[in-house]
């Protein structure tokens, strides 16, 4: 077995063993020693960015594309021992990545070559990616001295360590309820045919395809309850005590390196800059759709009779709203949107924008049957290969994710494509019905597929800045983006058919979706930004000493949103972007302003002009972080960004700013 995949070769997931995992880890970070000692060789005079730059981005680059795929691996395989062993895996990788962050050699010769007379004249991506680089490791302790950067090490394995358990019991959780016949009044007769037991009685796991359409339609408010408390008290026996750690490890890093707090620390590198105003952004929102979320809150009172509307209440009561007051039902909707129309879609109008091919490919390669395989083209060169791992299996990912394998970047004799996987968790097909999908669901694949489009565009010459790799508060910018297409008349139409009478979607239909799009958009916005402040506040203002994390929670959600806190709920035990998005949670909204403001110029040109489309492809998509973030939205947009369309988008009727 080789993980390292080498002059665009299609890698062979069929032979993976633990052991072969196991002999690749050790593998990758022996070559990557070799490689870093050979850098290091090279005297201060000799230094160029071919030798030293580009080198270096190789290094990471090479070690990336294993420590990718092992961390894949871990989420999508059914085998015990392999999933296992691979989990261990990321957890040696994820130390020696550290290691490899506060290598006092990559720094001395990056410094070295940042002093020479080339590295002066430097422009363009060589200069921001030099400059990065420097950043970087100083913000990794190179302004401190040794012992503190030893320090310094040993939070972040400690970090590395926390983190990894508290993904692994979020994904490892299989909790679930049994509830009766009588409990499931107003389920959809294929889900609980799925989940019947042989009692006669229902198991419903907290996985998404299970909860969610559980609290969207079982009337009884004591189930919706019971399940809605076990879902927000996932993995909350082991995770609570490992956030408050993680968050006291992530203050003492942010202290030992000069900064107020973690927010301070973690927003300097980020098109924000800096947390004041990430908090300015947030409580200017909250203010700005207050109003919104009031009105949305009365519609939800007025259908249900209560005065209070519990989280619990909130899915059943919209879903009722929406078929009684805008006569959207989604079971109705849903028959037009088969994945395998919804996929064929995403194609066309990928291939109709971006001047792109794709073409199947054999998934006899693939980590499981299935997975599909395709490649993508433009203009005759091969650009990018992915994966497409639809359904749920136990102990798979859970969610919805695009996972970056191999980074693009151009070899001495050829540019190295892309490589990522697409992970979903849709319903699968059975022998009397396709796969359907509820419109969400549609609009999660479209996001998850800008994505992949992001990564498989690229052209950037350096992996480390190729792709995905952009700014956190602006990588969600070309996936919400792409929610639009899943909403737009004009290329719905191509795809949504349904699904026994091939009838294209009814345009009275589209009608009623459009007018229902923003119902609860005021609440559900207060929603994100109470997610946005709890992590800003946890990693900004928490005081391990004085309140617990759930105590936080309770604070803040009933402080932002019209939905009371769940006593006994440890909602944050669960909140898995606390990890890779600490104090940077709130870049959804951030990023989701610069997409509609994007999207404004296809709704004048037209959502399927192929000259718009191209130049999106030219200006943003292939250009990775090339350029910085704002000057990539200026060269597409022609002006500087603004947030009229935002606005719009969720019903506002404010000016903008």
């Amino acid at each position: 077995m080789h993980i390292e995949i080498l002059q665009n070769e299609e890698f062979d997931f069929r032979d993976i063993t633990a052991e072969g995992l196991k002999e690749q880890s050790g593998k990758i970070i022996r070559e990557t020693d070799l490689r870093i000692d050979e850098i290091r060789a090279i005297n201060a005079s000799e230094r160029t960015f071919e030798n030293t730059m580009k080198a270096t981005d190789e290094l990471f680059s090479r070690f990336g594309q294993v420590f990718s795929t092992v961390y894949l691996l871990a989420y999508v395989l059914l085998d015990d021992d392999v999933r296992e062993e691979a989990q261990k895996q990321i957890a040696v990788l994820d130390k020696y990545a550290n290691a490899l962050s506060l290598n006092e050699d990559i720094y001395n010769s990056v410094k070295q070559y940042s002093q020479t007379a080339e590295a002066s004249q430097l422009n363009s991506y060589k200069k921001l990616f030099t400059e990065k680089n420097l950043r970087d490791f100083e913000r990794n302790g190179f302004a401190l001295p040794k012992e503190k950067r030893n320090e310094l090490k040993v939070i972040k394995d400690k970090l590395s360590e926390l983190g990894l358990a508290f993904d692994t019991n979020i994904a490892e959780n299989e909790d679930y309820l049994i509830f009766s016949e009588d409990q499931l009044n107003g389920l959809p007769e294929d889900y609980k045919a799925e989940r019947k037991q042989d009692d006669g009685n229902y198991k419903i796991s907290l996985d998404y395809p299970s909860f969610k359409p559980f609290m969207k339609y079982a009337h009884s408010r004591e189930a919706r309850f019971k399940l809605q408390f076990l879902y927000n008290n996932r993995a909350a026996d082991k995770n609570t005590e490992i956030l408050k750690n993680v968050l006291i490890e992530r203050k003492n890093k942010a202290l030992l390196l000069g900064f107020k707090s973690y927010a301070h620390y973690g927003i300097e590198d980020k098109m924000a800059k800096d947390a004041s105003k990430v908090w300015a952004f947030e409580t200017k929102l909250e203010m700005d759709v207050r109003k919104k979320a009031k009105s949305d809150l009365a519609e939800l009172q007025m259908i249900s009779g209560l005065e209070t509307i519990e989280t619990y209440d909130a899915a059943y009561y919209t879903e009722k709203l929406m078929r009684e007051k805008y006569a959207v039902d989604q079971e109705v909707v849903k028959q037009y949107f088969s994945l395998e129309n919804v996929l064929s879609g995403l194609l066309f109008i990928s291939e109709q924008l971006f001047d792109i091919k794709f073409n199947k490919l054999d998934n006899e390669k693939a980590w499981h049957s299935d997975v599909q395989v395709f490649e993508v083209i433009r203009h005759g060169n091969l650009k990018g290969r992915f994966y497409l791992d639809l359904y749920p299996r136990p102990k798979k990912y859970n969610h919805a994710a695009m996972f970056p394998l191999v980074s693009g970047m151009q070899l001495k004799e050829v540019y190295q494509i892309p490589v990522a996987a697409l992970v979903t968790n849709f319903p699968k097909p059975s022998a009397e019905k396709p796969s359907l999908l509820p419109h969400n669901d549609v609009i999660t694949f479209f996001h998850e597929f800008g994505h992949l489009l992001h990564g498989l565009l690229t052209e950037s010459p350096l992996g480390s800045i190729s792709g995905t790799s952009v700014a956190l508060d602006f990588v969600e910018t070309p996936s919400q983006l792409f929610e639009n297409w899943a909403w737009n008349f004009d290329s719905l139409k191509l795809f949504a058919r349904h699904y026994q009478t091939n009838e294209i979607l009814p345009k009275e239909l589209y009608d009623k979706m459009w007018a229902a799009r923003n119902v609860g958009s005021g609440l559900h916005i207060l929603q994100q930004i109470f997610y946005g402040q709890l992590d800003m506040y946890y990693h900004d203002l928490f005081d391990a000493n004085k309140e617990s994390t759930s105590e936080v929670v309770e604070k803040l959600q009933n402080q932002i949103t019209y939905y009371p806190y769940i006593k006994g709920t440890h909602f944050e035990a669960s909140f898995g972007h606390l990890m890779g998005y600490a104090a940077g949670y709130y870049s959804y909204l951030w990023a989701l302003v610069f997409a509609e403001d994007i999207f404004s110029v296809f709704e004048e040109n037209g959502v399927l002009d192929k000259e718009t489309g191209r130049r999106l492809a030219d200006t943003i998509l292939s250009k990775g972080s090339t350029a910085e973030e704002f000057e990539l939205l200026k060269a597409f947009l022609g002006r500087e960004p603004r947030n009229n369309a935002f606005l719009k988008s969720i019903g506002l009727e404010i000016s903008s700013n």
